[in-house]
């Protein structure tokens, strides 16, 4: 078992770990300009074969947080739909 499905199971809809109000304000969250720029960067230098050891770090970090945002995001989109029904 990888540690985003540790995370999925967490998150379990039926078992939600959050408020209405908590949902809402997690599909707010967006990465800031300073950062949205060091990912484009660190994925172009990925993409030519460029990054060094710490970069690569850096970048698989970056997309790791991606990973685990985009379930929390799901998951607050299932409960917000379920609270709505």
């Amino acid at each position: 078992m990888n540690a985003f499905a540790s995370l999925d199971k967490l998150l379990d809809p039926a078992r939600p770990c959050f408020t209405a109000e908590t949902a809402a304000n997690i599909l707010q969250i967006e990465p800031d300009a300073e950062r949205i720029t060091r990912m484009e960067e660190l994925a172009a230098k990925a993409n030519e074969g460029k990054l060094t050891r710490e970069e690569e770090t850096e970048y698989r970090s970056f997309i790791s947080a991606g990973k685990m945002m985009s379930i929390l995001k799901l998951q607050a989109r299932l409960f917000l739909q379920r609270q709505a029904a």
